[in-house]
């Protein structure tokens, strides 16, 4: 085989090979060129991982041209050079580079953990799912598996300070993600470990009274933006807040007056028919800002491909709001209290048990167990008729 100084010169040299060429650089032992008689040419690494007996392997470092040159290739061949002299095979080296930035990314093990462990392991795995992906994968996006240290997972932690019960629950869920992908060998330590959950839950019972709903529901109004439209659908519809934030366009339905929230998006992985009371189409008319909907893409959102974020920072206001108009400072509160507000002022209002339970999309109470395998009515009709009187009251009180 010939050696020569691998140059520019003698790279142009071979540019019209009559068959498979290799040219072997006379100082970097391995570093090579090779050369076809299609006008290909590019620069290799040919090295033994052991002795004289071990097999010869070739690592292809690329194709001549931007940014290969003989340059910039000698440079990667001293590289692997020391790589091999280290005992690490380059090939398997690179194979494993490709594979955590593909297979072992974080948003692309994410689906691998849904599809092969959450979907067979757990009764409820769409709840699993939605917070892997709402809460981790928006901080952790394409990161390799092995380079997620423990401090990496604080940017999680941080955006759920105010929300202790998904805390708890994103806690858990990436904690049996770390430990499956131990068990698989995709992972040597998991990032959780020696980490404490989340303490559980105090169970809450807050329910604002009507002067804090109505201050709310002003507050809101002097938010202004996306947020307005978002705090008064939390009102009239008692939905969840995530739920709500992440509305689409295309989830409504603006002739037959209903929101339908798909099963990949409510908590307990069941689609749930919301009907829009005759206030709350108001408020989507007032988002929507005079065109015609249901429009595609997202109700609440700056970018258009994210929903709307900041929410510690609108309850701020809304507390500073309620403290300038209330006679004296209200109890601590949260947004999720609105949905317990709803919920109890439904009741205040006769409506019966199982249809509240229905519109808040429950799988509990009257709806579990024995009852919610035979028990199929949807409560439509009473859920349009709860809503409405329940959107009426609020206009009432916010002085409408």
């Amino acid at each position: 085989m010939p050696t020569v100084r691998i140059t520019k010169q003698s790279v142009d040299a071979v540019a019209g090979a009559l068959k498979d060429t290799f040219l072997w650089d006379d100082q970097l032992r391995g570093f090579g060129l090779r050369a076809t008689p299609n006008g290909a040419r590019s620069y290799v690494f040919q090295y033994r991982m052991g002795g004289r007996e071990a097999p010869s392997r070739r690592y292809t470092i690329g194709r001549h041209g931007s940014p290969w040159t003989p340059q910039t290739a000698r440079k990667e061949a001293e590289r692997i050079a020391m790589l091999v002299q280290q005992k690490v095979d380059p090939v398997q080296a690179d194979h494993e580079r490709r594979r955590q930035a593909v297979d072992l990314a974080f948003d692309a093990y994410v689906d691998t953990f849904v599809d092969l462990y959450l979907k067979k392991r757990w009764k409820q795995w769409s709840l699993g799912a939605g917070v892997l992906r709402r809460e981790a994968v928006s901080v952790l996006k394409k990161k390799p598996l092995p380079q997620i240290k423990r401090s990496d997972l604080s940017g999680i932690w941080d955006r759920l300070q105010d929300r202790p019960a998904v805390a708890r629950l994103t806690h858990a869920t990436l904690r049996k993600l770390f430990r499956w992908a131990v068990s698989r060998g995709d992972l040597e330590r998991s990032p959780l470990e020696g980490v404490e959950a989340p303490p559980p839950v105090a169970a809450r019972d807050r329910v604002l009274c009507d002067d804090e709903l109505a201050a709310v529901w002003a507050g809101a109004g002097g938010i202004g933006g996306q947020f307005e439209g978002l705090l008064k659908l939390l009102m009239l519809t008692g939905q969840r807040r995530e739920e709500v934030a992440a509305l689409s366009w295309g989830e409504l339905d603006r002739r037959g007056s209903t929101w339908t929230l798909p099963a990949g998006r409510s908590k307990n992985g069941k689609p749930h028919l919301v009907p829009l009371g005759t206030l709350a189409l108001a408020v989507l008319n007032e988002v929507a800002a005079g065109k015609e909907w249901p429009a595609r893409g997202l109700v609440f959102s700056t970018t258009g491909i994210t929903p709307v974020s900041g929410f510690s920072k609108v309850k701020r206001r809304l507390d500073e709001h309620l403290t300038a108009a209330l006679a004296e400072p209200p109890p601590p509160w949260r947004l999720h209290d609105l949905r317990r507000t709803v919920a109890t002022g439904l009741q205040r209002l006769g409506i019966r048990f199982e249809v509240t339970e229905a519109v808040l999309n429950h799988s509990s109470g009257s709806r579990s167990g024995i009852a919610g395998v035979y028990q199929r009515y949807d409560w439509a009709a009473e859920k349009r008729e709860a809503l409405e009187r329940w959107g009426s009251n609020v206009q009432r009180l916010v002085g409408l």
